[in-house]
């Protein structure tokens, strides 16, 4: 019982995305990578003429983000992509209702 009468130790705040103890560099990358662009998607979605860009970044996002999700390793690593996945499909789906892939006239 000597774990019982001892200093009680709070467990320090960790973020990352590594949480089976190894390095997953290229996959970590693709997942920030994912979350930045899903971002840059939705928040260019909204605004009519950035449609093009609202477009391709969501395309890419979207594409990319299905691949981050199949090669990812970790549970904090696919929060992060099906973050940026959903991010890049509004943004997407938004870029296109708003004028496509192609600059307006």
């Amino acid at each position: 019982m000597r774990h019982a009468i001892g200093r009680a130790t709070r467990p320090r705040f960790n973020l990352t995305l590594n949480t089976d103890g190894r390095p997953h560099p290229l996959e970590n990358a693709l997942a920030v990578a994912t979350l930045v662009l899903g971002i840059a998607a939705f928040a260019t979605g909204f605004v009519v003429r950035a449609h093009m860009f609202a477009a391709w970044v969501g395309a890419i996002g979207f594409c990319g983000g299905l691949y981050a999700q199949f090669v990812s390793s970790t549970t904090p690593q696919r929060s992060l992509i099906i973050v940026g996945v959903v991010g890049s499909f509004v943004g997407l789906a938004l870029g296109i209702a708003h004028g496509g892939f192609v600059p307006a006239p």
